[in-house]
């Protein structure tokens, strides 16, 4: 990070999962960006894992993943292959949401 980044570094409130490289990701990336309509959705690919995010709230349907996939999906699913995220987050059957809000 540079000095200039450091800097600005506090007024960051880009939250999503990190995915284990997986049968999922794929469609997790088009999930992510057919569910936040109008969000810049950034991946960040490192091979063995995806960094996926937006600034302030990410929103991942079930119903979008089972389109995406062409499958059936249970949320729980999603958890097995989520190493990490930025943000909070608040999971149901139906969705998973990353959410922060910095404030000052």
């Amino acid at each position: 990070m540079t000095i200039d980044n450091t800097a600005e570094a506090y007024r960051n409130n880009r939250v999503g999962p990190v995915l284990r490289a997986s049968s999922i990701t794929a469609s997790v990336i088009e999930a992510a960006r057919e569910d936040n309509p109008g969000k810049a959705i950034r991946v960040d690919d490192k091979l063995a894992y995806v960094r996926i995010d937006a600034d302030g709230e990410l929103i991942l349907r079930r119903a979008t993943l089972e389109d995406t996939l062409g499958r059936p999906f249970r949320m729980s699913e999603f958890e097995v292959n989520l190493s990490s995220f930025a943000g909070r987050i608040e999971t149901t059957d139906d969705y998973v949401r990353f959410y922060y809000e910095k404030t000052l």
